[in-house]
Order: structure tokens, then C-alpha cells, then sequence
């Protein structure tokens, strides 16, 4: 899909890949809604941008989602690329897992993403158009202590992404998924328990910017490949 004046709806644009990610379509010419809990982050967002609107939602909540594609369709008539980039780490070993902590971020990687998929497929359905990119982790690359929870979720994601593709076939929307590699995000700040942990398990780590992703979700918009990752062939990728 030639992104040029597209209707890109990107949650998680307060900041890191989504933040580029809105910064790298607007300089190809999309019409961008973005969408995060930090109501004044993207607001200035959309003002750098232009041809932009800020949705305030809490992807969790399925009326907010629901009012963030009524909203894209007000501004602008049409949806015609989702990004669905909101999500949340959490690191522990499995046999001390909050389940709470467990549920939080199978509702904000998971859940939260089908909701989001649910609440646009009309509309690109009714266009003969569309594209959806699930941005999942190149943790689910490898099985390392401590990430259980965090790669179960965005393993699921991941084959929920593949199985939505197939049943769109001929639809003339895509779904696609995005593995990005280690990123210099606000990632390990805002992790939902185990912050220590992820710190001392990355350190050394070289971290790809954000807008490096920010050009690999383009490219998969772009070719309507079903997923790019940015993980090192050494790890298991094909970069």
C-alpha cells in the first residue's frame, strides 16, 4: 500500500517506535490519528505533525478503542492503516509470576490489539481496503529466564496476526506482524514488574533507534509481506 494520503491510526504514539512511526508517515505524506493515555504528549505530536488528530484512549478499554476508529472516521472518512503498537514488558521466572501482573499485559499486548483489529475491520472491509501491523517482540526469538509472560503474549499475538491474515484473504486488507530487536524506547521504564531485571539482563545490548522500526513497519505497510523482523541473523532473524 503507497502510504501517501492514508488514514494511519498508531496507538502507543506517546513515544519510541510509535511516536516515529507517526513522525516517518507523516513525512510520506499519510494523514495520521494517534492515539495513547498521554493526552498531551500526542497532541503536541499531532501539532508538529500537521494533518494529524490526538485520541486520548486506554487501548484496555473496549469503548475508548471503539471511539478512537469513530474518531479517525470523523477527522478523516476513512481507516486505512492500523498499527497497533501500545504494549507493556514484564519480566520474572514463571514460578513467580503474578498472575495480576500476568493478566495486565495479556489485556494491553493481546487483547487489547484484537480490540483494536475488531473496531477497524469494518471500515476497511467496506473500502476493499486496509492494513493492520501488530508489533510483537524478538524476545519470542528465543527462550530466555524471565520473560514467560512478556513472549506468551506476543507469541499469541503473533499467531492471532497470522490465523486473522488467512481469514482475510481477497478481503483486500492485510495483517502483518513486526519484530522488531532491541530498541531504545522508554520500554524498560515503564515495564510492569521486574524493571531490575530486564535492566541488568540488556545491559551491554546495542539498541536499535526507534525510527530505525519506524521504517521497517513502513516497508511492511508498503509490500504486504505477512512479517519483517529486525533480529540479528544470529539470533535466529534475517537481518
Amino acid at each position: 500500500m503507497d502510504i501517501k494520503d492514508r488514514v494511519v491510526v498508531v496507538t502507543g504514539a506517546s513515544s519510541g517506535i510509535g511516536a516515529a512511526t507517526a513522525r516517518a508517515a507523516s513525512a510520506a505524506g499519510a494523514r495520521l490519528v494517534l492515539a495513547a493515555r498521554r493526552e498531551d504528549r500526542v497532541r503536541e505530536l499531532a501539532v508538529e505533525l500537521g494533518s494529524a488528530v490526538a485520541v486520548r484512549c486506554d487501548v484496555t478499554d473496549q469503548v475508548q478503542v471503539a471511539g478512537l476508529a469513530q474518531a479517525a472516521l470523523d477527522a478523516f472518512g476513512r481507516i486505512d492503516v492500523l498499527v497497533n503498537n501500545a504494549g507493556q514488558g514484564l519480566q520474572a521466572v514463571v514460578e513467580n509470576l503474578a498472575l495480576d501482573d500476568f493478566r495486565a499485559v495479556l489485556e494491553l499486548n493481546l487483547i487489547a490489539p484484537l480490540a483494536a483489529m475488531q473496531a477497524v475491520l469494518p471500515t476497511m472491509r467496506r473500502q476493499g481496503a486496509g492494513c493492520i501491523v501488530n508489533v510483537s517482540s524478538g524476545t519470542t526469538f528465543a527462550d530466555v529466564p524471565g520473560t514467560g509472560g512478556y513472549v506468551a503474549s506476543k507469541i499469541a499475538l503473533e499467531r492471532l496476526t497470522a490465523i486473522a491474515r488467512n481469514e482475510l484473504v481477497d478481503t483486500g486488507v492485510t495483517v502483518s506482524t513486526m519484530i522488531p530487536f532491541a530498541t531504545n524506547t522508554e520500554f524498560l521504564t515503564s515495564i510492569k514488574a521486574g524493571r531490575s531485571e530486564a535492566e541488568e539482563m540488556t545491559a551491554g545490548a546495542t539498541f536499535d533507534s526507534p525510527d530505525q522500526v519506524a521504517d521497517a513497519i513502513l516497508e511492511l505497510i508498503r509490500t504486504g509481506d505477512a512479517r519483517a523482523d529486525l533480529v540479528p541473523v544470529a539470533y535466529g532473524g534475517t537481518r
